[in-house]
């Protein structure tokens, strides 16, 4: 799996994003140790706090299926200003791996970085 293609992935899970608050799509490829890819997109509700983070749909989805070890993520959203992941998907993230390299993509800027690098000083038990 390249990284273009996990960019094609998170950009076509993106279209799926149901955002009519926000408006603002995302979409994510994430990529299992084991080489399977998940996709999440980002879900709005009217009470915003019941909202989901297209991160942590993925990594949702994931677990569910039994995945827990990931080493990859591919975050896009349409938007010419360059975004990042959320404080709750950056502990979700970490929870699963402090070192996983994350590419956030935007319609003009691309940011290759660690989840160590977004939240350098996890809260872990």
């Amino acid at each position: 799996m390249t990284k273009s293609d996990l960019i094609d992935k998170a950009k076509q899970a993106s279209e799926n994003a149901y955002a009519p608050y926000s408006k603002f799509k995302v979409g994510v490829a994430l990529l299992t140790k084991s080489g399977k890819v998940y996709t999440g997109c980002n879900v709005e509700n009217s009470s915003y706090g019941l909202s989901n983070c297209a991160e942590r749909t993925a990594i949702f989805k994931a677990v569910s299926d039994g995945e827990k070890k990931f080493k990859e993520m591919v975050v896009y959203a349409n938007t010419d200003k360059l975004f990042t992941p959320c404080g709750a998907c950056r502990q979700v993230i970490s929870e699963f791996s402090s070192n996983m390299k994350i590419t956030i993509v935007s319609a003009k800027e691309i940011l290759e970085t660690t989840i160590g690098d977004l939240l350098p000083h996890e809260f872990h038990l």
